[in-house]
């Protein structure tokens, strides 16, 4: 391999050894053809315009991938169930669920998108995976025991969200 490496190093070598040494350039070869290239000077608005297009073009981008926070939702409490509704929709809204740990939880997900990405519900952290029936409400019940964070996704894990357990009374 090191071989190999070796020999096409040196034929580059010499190809590039000979283009010099031959003093033919394109321009010669080519005697239509300039060889030189003009610059074009553009107005201070045109450059201007792009620059500012370009920067807030970088600013969008940030916003949307690094500062943007997902909305959250708090469940609500019934009869000692922790009860939220999720609209899956292109993705999952609310993407965040705040519940407290111990207490029943039902995610009702409700199924608008009849892409095939979004027709199972998977929650790996507590070994539930649902198939959503579109424009129906599907249930899934839990009891979360720890704080902390948990995934749940589409069946393609291209969707994402969080459910976020909290000590109760947090």
């Amino acid at each position: 391999m090191l071989n190999q490496k070796l020999i096409w190093g040196s034929v580059a070598g010499i190809g590039f050894l000979l283009s010099g040494v031959s003093g033919v350039n394109a321009a010669e070869t080519h005697p239509k053809q300039t060889a030189r290239f003009q610059a074009i000077e553009q107005p201070l608005a045109a450059k201007a315009g792009v620059t500012l297009g370009g920067l807030g073009l970088i600013g969008l981008e940030l916003w949307w991938f690094v500062f943007s926070k997902s909305k959250s939702r708090q469940a609500d409490s019934n009869q000692g169930v922790q009860e939220v509704t999720i609209t899956v929709d292109g993705g999952y809204e609310p993407a965040r669920v705040i519940v407290s740990a111990g207490k029943l939880v039902r995610l009702n997900f409700m199924r608008r998108d009849p892409s095939s990405c979004l027709e199972k519900v998977v929650l790996p952290d507590f070994q539930i995976s649902e198939d959503l029936a579109l424009n129906r409400v599907t249930s899934v019940e839990f009891t979360p025991k720890q704080p902390g964070n948990y995934a749940f996704t589409c069946g393609m894990n291209m969707f994402r969200g969080v459910i976020e357990v909290q000590n109760e009374g947090v």
